[in-house]
């Protein structure tokens, strides 16, 4: 899928961007930028992309993304349709390497800095206490002025390449170089199965969305992001599933079955191959780091 280079606005007297985003779809489609990117959700869940790893999001997660490495987030249709006024969904950071001059990184004292924008090339992920102490310091860049906000700006990036619990996203090899031609079709895929993900979609109907045969599209699905159409279905119900987990009171069979799973052994099998836990464990992990 190729990516939309997003140009960041900045106000005149700014070396770097730090804004609120008061709803939940803004920059809602799969783009890059030269700017590295740091965001502390608030609000709602969705899933997220960053090259080529597929996850939800949730409130308190904190993410940095390296420069030009393609993301977006698309939070759940429910935020779109009510969405909320009590507060912000995210807050963005948007800064250059080089924002404080072109020697800063090359320092001995920030060495722990460039290793930390070396390893946000493929988008890291924070959560928990470590996301939430993060989030501190993210507000603190918010509400600085001046030259405050630079030295609170340094403060938070030295802070987060220390943080021993950070997790890489997209994978090593991951690679975006393709025609822009393809846009509109890859984008029409991943829409379709966002919004039909709940029930079984056959290949030849995901095919007929692409304007291919069945054969071609398995083809061209593998081509384009690397796997096969059957496991990006199923990273974006695992992912669904997750979320019920630590959002919903029904039944692990109940959430195996609104994922779009018509199999349990096969839905407890899938989420013990991504998630490394079965749906059991994974819950009551999440239910004692909340507590």
């Amino acid at each position: 899928m190729k990516p939309q280079l997003l140009k960041i606005p900045y106000g005149p007297d700014h070396s770097f961007g730090v804004r609120k985003e008061m709803a939940p779809n803004i920059n809602n489609r799969w783009h890059y930028h030269p700017e590295i990117e740091l965001i502390h959700f608030h609000s709602g869940f969705g899933t997220q992309f960053v090259g080529d790893h597929i996850s939800q999001f949730e409130p308190g997660d904190v993410v940095l993304v390296g420069c030009n490495l393609p993301h977006f987030w698309k939070y759940d249709e429910v935020y779109y349709n009510d969405p909320i006024d009590s507060g912000p969904y995210s807050t963005v950071i948007h800064f250059f390497e080089n924002f404080i001059g072109e020697r800063f990184l090359h320092l001995p004292e920030t060495r722990h800095i460039r290793a930390l924008l070396e390893r946000a090339k493929r988008g890291i992920l924070f959560k928990g206490l470590t996301a939430n102490k993060i989030g501190g310091l993210i507000e603190k860049i918010y509400q600085a002025d001046g030259i405050g906000k630079i030295l609170a700006l340094i403060t938070c990036l030295s802070e987060i390449a220390l943080c021993e619990e950070q997790y890489a996203l997209s994978s090593i090899g991951f690679k975006y170089d393709f025609p822009e031609s393809e846009n509109k079709r890859i984008n029409a895929i991943y829409n379709y199965s966002f919004s039909n993900f709940q029930k079984k979609i056959k290949q030849s109907e995901i095919a007929g969305i692409a304007g291919m045969t069945a054969n071609s599209f398995c083809r061209y699905f593998k081509g384009h992001t690397g796997k096969t159409y059957s496991d990006f279905l199923t990273e974006i119900r695992i992912g669904y599933a997750c979320k019920l987990l630590i959002s919903n009171n029904a039944s692990i069979k109940e959430i195996c079955y609104e994922s779009g799973f018509n199999n349990f052994s096969s839905f407890h099998e899938c989420f013990k191959r991504l998630t490394g836990k079965t749906p059991q464990v994974y819950q009551k992990a999440y239910k004692n780091q909340s507590s």
